[in-house]
């Protein structure tokens, strides 16, 4: 499990930009490296309302990265488990099982973005 936290990350001027005087700056989440090679399959905005929490499952052959929006989560994969708050990232290898839970009092909201290897696999139910 790779985890983001947000509030580590320190704003930089965006690379297009005048580096003395930048109009926009940017914290970079994920590098290219830091990701499987493949395409974008997917790219959701989910809500997970408060208490609920989702099947646990894997994907065959896609990655997902699951940026939090707002709220906070727990998230298991695997053995391993984080607790997730708003603007953090995780990365979900494939194959992994996983789940996360709302453990707010208020949605949780939250951007998915799956990276497949175009192996047609499928998303298999724990």
């Amino acid at each position: 499990m790779k985890i983001i936290r947000f509030k580590d990350l320190q704003y930089t001027p965006a690379s297009h930009e005048d580096l003395v005087n930048p109009g926009v700056w940017k914290k970079i989440l994920l590098h290219k490296n830091d990701l499987s090679a493949g395409f974008v399959q997917m790219i959701n905005w989910a809500k997970l309302p408060a208490g609920n929490s989702f099947a646990h499952h894997y994907h065959e052959d896609m990655e997902e990265i699951f940026v939090i929006m707002k709220g906070k989560t727990k998230i298991t994969i695997g053995k391993e488990n984080a607790i997730l708050q708003t603007g953090d990232t995780v990365v979900i290898p494939m194959g992994q099982v996983h789940t996360m839970k709302n453990i707010g009092k208020t949605v949780v909201y939250y951007l998915v973005v799956g990276i497949s290897q175009g192996r047609g696999g499928k998303t298999i139910n724990i």
